[in-house]
């Protein structure tokens, strides 16, 4: 295959293999993916527009899958599929599923029991999914969509901005939410909440 990536600074490497799961073989240029992706994204985003979900639904294995598939599913064999191999970030990959239903037993706990306010919540998830890093690729903007559907579904709360007012920017953003995920690391996530309503 003929597709070079032109990976960003904090973007995770496709390997090998998973680059053999490309759908489209008229794809050679990394923009080329951007845009394809792109528009498979916009397709999840009016599903999940038109679609109601209940608490039960979103925190659940089965669902953050699903979003992943919607996201991908146009571009990529493995949407939707745990990653079978570790990157540079998230937790080895055998134990992917075990982290996860970990971080949904958490986020139902904080929410019957209000531990933290809806944003709070919904961000703290979107931190330890993307650190979780179920997927092969599109965790980062998988977790944000999460976060989104919480807020919006689960809190009845506007859905956050991600500072998509200055998407110009794009560099500038990436290490602006890459700076913020690592104050995240040591417990820290003030600059994410600020990124997200930002």
């Amino acid at each position: 295959m003929g597709l070079k990536f032109d990976y960003k600074y904090g973007q995770t490497p496709i390997d090998e293999n998973e680059k053999g799961g490309l759908l489209i073989e008229s794809i050679t240029t990394q923009g080329e993916l951007n845009e394809f992706e792109q528009l498979n994204i916009e397709r999840a985003i009016e599903w999940i527009l038109r679609t109601s979900f209940s608490s039960a639904q979103i925190l659940s294995e089965d669902f953050i899958k699903l979003v992943h598939k919607k996201m991908f599913d146009k571009v990529w064999k493995w949407a939707g599929k745990y990653r079978k191999s570790n990157k540079n970030i998230g937790v080895d990959w055998t134990v992917i599923g075990i982290e996860l239903r970990s971080l949904l037993d958490d986020t139902k706990f904080w929410i019957e029991n209000k531990i933290y306010g809806p944003d709070e919540i919904a961000i703290r998830f979107k931190f330890r999914l993307v650190k979780i890093h179920c997927f092969p690729n599109g965790n980062g903007r998988h977790s944000r969509i999460m976060a989104d559907i919480i807020i919006e579904s689960i809190f009845k709360k506007e859905v956050f901005s991600w500072n998509h007012s200055s998407m110009g920017k794009a560099d500038e953003l990436r290490y602006k939410y890459i700076s913020a995920l690592h104050h995240g690391e040591n417990g820290d996530i003030e600059h994410l909440l600020k990124f997200a309503r930002g």
